[in-house]
C-alpha cells in the first residue's frame, strides 16, 4: 500500500506537469514551484460547454458547479533536494488541499455529479484568500456608500432613509436598511469597523501568514531560534489555522508554540490572530459559486466562470469520472492523455488523503488507528484497553514464572537432600 502511494505521488508529480489548458499563474514564493506544477492538468468534460477562442485557447465552463473545500493534509515524502544538499532529513513536507465542485443546485450535499481534486495548499490559499478579500472589501464599500446615515441622530435617519428609499427603491425589514446581499446596515458597519481597526484592537488577520513569514529572529547570545509562521491543517484537516515552523519553508511545525506568543508590537503589547477571513475558505457550509455576476444589466451576456475557480480548476489533480462527473470528451483525448492515464492514480492518492494514511503531521500511519489533535496524537479507548490487558498479562506470566521456578528450585534441593542422605 504505502508503496503504491508513493509511486502515486512521484507519477502525479511528473505526469501532471504538462497542462494545455492551464491559466496563466505565477507562484506566490520560490518555494513553491515544485509543488505548483505537482498538480497541473485542466481537463474538458462532456458535461462542460467546450468553446474555443479565436481559433487556439479552449476553455472549461463550470459555471453550473460551486467549490466547496473537503480537507487539508500534510504529507512528508522523499525531497531529492534535500539529500543532495545532505540536509538532516530528506523528507520534506508537501501540503495539500482536497476540494470539489459540485453542482450549484446541491452544493450543501454533494453527493453525485461532482470533481474531487487537490491542489497544493499554497496555490489554493492564494486563489481563494484573494477572491475572500476582493468580496469583503465590495461589501464595505457597498456599507460604506449605502448606510453613511448610520450613527446620526434619529431625525436625520428617518429623513435620509425616506428620500433614498423614494430614490432607489430600497429594501426595508424591521426598520433597518438593507443591502443587496443578506446584511442590513447595523450588522455590515460593526462587521466593517472590526476590520478597519483590527490593528487599533490588537488583532492581526490570519491571511497575513498564509506565506510563511518570520516571527522571532536567531539570538545565539540568548539561546533563541529562529521561528516562523505559517499555514497548518487542523483538527484533522477540516480546519487551518496558523502554526510555528523552525524553517523559513515552514515545512517543520512545532506544535508545543503558539503563534500568539510571538506577536507584539514595539511596546510589547500582544497581538490575538483573527480567522474570520481564513474561516471563509476552510468552511463546508459556504460554498463559493463559480458563475460570475454580469455587468451591468446586459442579462443577455454569455455566462463566465469566476477566476478563483478557473485558476482552482486549472491548477488541481482531477478525480472525476467515478463521482458521476462525466469523463472527457473524446475530441480533447490527445490534449488530456495524462489525465485519461492517471486519474485512478490520482484518485487513489486523494482517497489516501482522506482516509488517515497519513497523521496531522504528514507521518505515514502503519497499522492501528489513531486520533489526532494540535497538540500531538493520542491513544483510542480500545488501543488503551488492549495496552492495559497486554501489560496485566505480562505482569501475570511474570509472577506465574517466578513461582514455578521457586517450586522447582526448592523441588530439586529436596531431592538432592534425599540422595544424599541414602548415600551416606
Amino acid at each position: 500500500m504505502i508503496a503504491r502511494l508513493a509511486v502515486a505521488l512521484l507519477t502525479i508529480s511528473s505526469a501532471l506537469a504538462a497542462n494545455p489548458f492551464a491559466a496563466k499563474q505565477t507562484p506566490s514564493d520560490p518555494k513553491s514551484a515544485y509543488m505548483t506544477k505537482l498538480m497541473k492538468n485542466a481537463v474538458p468534460t462532456k458535461n462542460s460547454q467546450l468553446r474555443k477562442l479565436d481559433g487556439a485557447e479552449v476553455e472549461v465552463d463550470i459555471t453550473g458547479y460551486s467549490l466547496k473545500f473537503t480537507k487539508c493534509q500534510f504529507v512528508k515524502a522523499y525531497d531529492q533536494d534535500l539529500a543532495d544538499a545532505n540536509a538532516e532529513t530528506v523528507l520534506a513536507t508537501q501540503r495539500f488541499v482536497i476540494f470539489r465542485l459540485c453542482p450549484s443546485s446541491s452544493c450543501g450535499s454533494c453527493n453525485t455529479g461532482y470533481g474531487e481534486y487537490a491542489i497544493d495548499m499554497n496555490d489554493y490559499l492564494e486563489y481563494t484568500v484573494e477572491y475572500r478579500q476582493d468580496e469583503q472589501t465590495e461589501m464595505c464599500e457597498t456599507c460604506e456608500e449605502n448606510c453613511q446615515y448610520y450613527g446620526d441622530d434619529a431625525a436625520d435617519e428617518e429623513e435620509e432613509e425616506a428620500e433614498e428609499a423614494e430614490e432607489e427603491g430600497e429594501e426595508e425589514d424591521g426598520g433597518e436598511r438593507r443591502l443587496s446581499y443578506d446584511m442590513d446596515c447595523s450588522t455590515c458597519v460593526q462587521a466593517c469597523d472590526k476590520i478597519e481597526n483590527m490593528e487599533a484592537n490588537y488583532y492581526i488577520d490570519a491571511t497575513t501568514f498564509i506565506n510563511c513569514q518570520q516571527i522571532q529572529e536567531e539570538d545565539e547570545y540568548y539561546g533563541k531560534a529562529a521561528l516562523y509562521a505559517g499555514p497548518m491543517c487542523a483538527s484533522q484537516g477540516s480546519k487551518i489555522k496558523i502554526g510555528v515552523f523552525t524553517d523559513e519553508d515552514c515545512m517543520y511545525l512545532d506544535s508545543s508554540k503558539d503563534v500568539e506568543d510571538y506577536l507584539a508590537d514595539e511596546d510589547g503589547n500582544g497581538f490575538k490572530v483573527s480567522h474570520a477571513l481564513l474561516k471563509t475558505v476552510y468552511d463546508e457550509s459556504e460554498c463559493i459559486d463559480c458563475l460570475a455576476d454580469k455587468e451591468g444589466d446586459d442579462d443577455a451576456a454569455e455566462d463566465e466562470v469566476k477566476d478563483v475557480c478557473a485558476n482552482l480548476y486549472a491548477s488541481a489533480g482531477k478525480c472525476e469520472s467515478i463521482h458521476g462527473f462525466v469523463g472527457i470528451s473524446s475530441d480533447y483525448y490527445d490534449a488530456a492523455a495524462n489525465q485519461v492515464n492517471n486519474e485512478n492514480l490520482v484518485c487513489e492518492f486523494i482517497d489516501s488523503l482522506k482516509s488517515g494514511t497519513y497523521n496531522q503531521d504528514g507521518e505515514i500511519v502503519i497499522g492501528g488507528s489513531k486520533m489526532y489533535t494540535n497538540g500531538g496524537t493520542s491513544t483510542t479507548g480500545g488501543q488503551k484497553f488492549a495496552l492495559t490487558f497486554f501489560i496485566l498479562g505480562t505482569v501475570g506470566l511474570a509472577v506465574y514464572a517466578a513461582m514455578l521456578h521457586t517450586q522447582l528450585t526448592k523441588g530439586g534441593k529436596a531431592d538432592l537432600s534425599s540422595q544424599g542422605g541414602a548415600m551416606a
